[in-house]
């Protein structure tokens, strides 16, 4: 865990992607670097890769080619020639071809769609609507009513604040508002959660609310909590819903050596290593038994085959790479479509896995941070990884390794000293200005984690930096608060 050299650039860009060279060793490093037919740009972290062995590339096609169908005429004289018979089996040869190229590409054609907005400048942190098809005029959001094709209309209407608050979006005026506890059940909560990925809930309970306005549960029956609640001037006693879905962010260790040193078992349970054709490339979070987040730029455009799911494998408990349970599999890859590879403005990816995940001592989620929740500069984090251990590395650490690092505010990250205005309001900075501490190659994708009243929230993902842990070079990572819609959305879309 430190971090890289820097390399050319165009200012004041410091962007970052995946290696996806093979493995180096037994275990590919990753970086936030420079992919296949990439040139490295400013502040990139530069991998040292062993000698290359050509990966099997993915190519994208819609229609057969011209010189496809001219081949089968071409072997095939008859084809141009008046025979009936040739000239269908040249038609039906080419009808063959496109086929196999089409569906063969879908998985890719499909995950390149999802991120199809990768150069995007929006940076509202909006869910996106994945082109949907909504009817002109006449969509209510947050009603209950399905009114676009694919349900986006429903999607961002639930969120939680400080002491996991429920809060519904109203369709009246687009406002959240807290659920009344009063005619709540356990079937809500659980339904509540289902409908946000996380299959039940974990905890309900009451807790004080100073809103004049809140949200009674009614007997109406609806697919959505949105569309189970109604306006109400008041709660009874000001109690409202306080929810959890997963429990999450708990140690079966504690002990921890500030400065940098290797973990021990049980000690980040939600952290993940992400093997590409079976290497080690990113690192990743446990968020949900179906879900892992990680960073987009794990998944470069300019190699397909990275998009696909069936080529990555997740391995969670591990504090070593030499010490693997059975992995998880990849049921899909999410790539946030505004997701900008110049600026590496919210660098997020969603994975949805093929089977729940079943949570033990060495295996555990980290908590999502709830909506706006506050982490100061100069509050004392901790991030994890398998990344290098020394800036320039040419392999990543066969141990899982943690550092403490401190909350950076915005505004000293972005002093001309610093990142000089690179920072956006989608990334966090943490680390030590003097140097000495940080996360490196390798380490992309793993968590930032908090910790509050003796439970870890999942702050920011590893995403970029200049060098590791050079002065005044501290960790960049994607905010994930600011991203929260985002999540929830597509956890949504994806619910098992």
């Amino acid at each position: 865990m430190a971090k890289l050299n820097q390399n050319e650039a165009p200012p004041p860009y410091y962007s970052v992607a995946v290696h996806t060279q093979p493995p180096l060793k037994s275990y590919e490093e990753v970086v936030y670097g420079v992919g296949p037919g990439q040139t490295a740009a400013n502040q990139h972290y530069v991998p040292q890769y062993a000698p290359p062995v050509a990966a099997p590339q993915v190519t994208q096609s819609s229609t057969p080619t011209r010189s496809k169908r001219k081949g089968c005429c071409d072997r095939n004289a008859r084809c141009y020639g008046g025979s009936c018979g040739a000239f269908l089996l040249c038609a039906l040869l080419s009808v063959a071809i496109w086929l196999a190229v089409r569906f063969g590409t879908a998985l890719v054609t499909q995950a390149i769609i999802n991120n199809n907005q990768q150069t995007s400048g929006d940076t509202s942190g909006r869910p996106p609507l994945r082109n949907d098809t909504c009817p002109v005029n006449a969509t209510i959001e947050c009603d209950g009513v399905r009114d676009c094709e694919l349900g986006s209309d429903e999607m961002d209407c639930v969120r939680f604040i400080s002491g996991n608050g429920l809060q519904v979006r109203t369709a009246e005026d687009g406002r959240f508002l807290p659920v009344c506890f009063s005619g709540w059940n356990q079937s809500n909560a659980d339904q509540t959660c289902a409908q946000l990925g996380f299959r039940s809930s974990f905890i309900s309970k009451n807790m004080s609310s100073q809103d004049s306005l809140g949200l009674r549960v009614t007997t109406r029956l609806s697919e959505t909590i949105q569309g189970q609640v109604e306006l109400s001037s008041s709660c009874q006693d000001q109690s409202t819903v306080s929810l959890q879905c997963v429990d999450c962010g708990r140690q079966q260790s504690t002990s921890r050596i500030v400065g940098g040193s290797i973990a021990q078992r049980g000690q980040w349970p939600w952290q993940l290593s992400m093997h590409f054709r079976g290497s080690h490339v990113c690192g990743g979070v446990l968020i949900a038994p179906d879900f892992v987040l990680t960073a987009a730029h794990c998944f470069p455009r300019s190699n397909p085959s990275m998009l696909l799911p069936q080529f990555w494998r997740v391995y969670g408990g591990a504090v070593s790479l030499n010490n693997l349970s059975q992995p998880f599999l990849v049921e899909k890859i999410v790539l946030n479509e505004n997701y900008n590879n110049r600026t590496n403005d919210q660098d997020v990816a969603l994975l949805k896995l093929t089977a729940p995940v079943d949570f033990n001592a060495d295996v555990q989620p980290a908590c999502l941070p709830v909506t706006a929740q506050p982490f100061a500069h100069g509050t004392t984090c901790w991030t994890s990884g398998f990344g290098t251990t020394e800036a320039g590395s040419g392999a990543v650490s066969t141990d899982l390794m943690e550092v403490t690092v401190d909350i950076i505010g915005r505004d000293v990250c972005n002093n001309p000293r610093v990142y000089g205005g690179a920072v956006t309001e989608n990334m966090i900075c943490a680390g030590h200005l003097e140097g000495g501490r940080d996360s490196c190659q390798g380490d992309s994708g793993g968590p930032l984690v908090c910790q509050i009243d003796d439970v870890w929230y999942l702050v920011g993902i590893t995403s970029w930096g200049a060098g590791c842990a050079e002065i005044n070079k501290p960790g960049v990572y994607t905010r994930v608060n600011s991203v929260l819609p985002w999540i929830y959305t597509n956890m949504q879309f994806e619910s098992p």
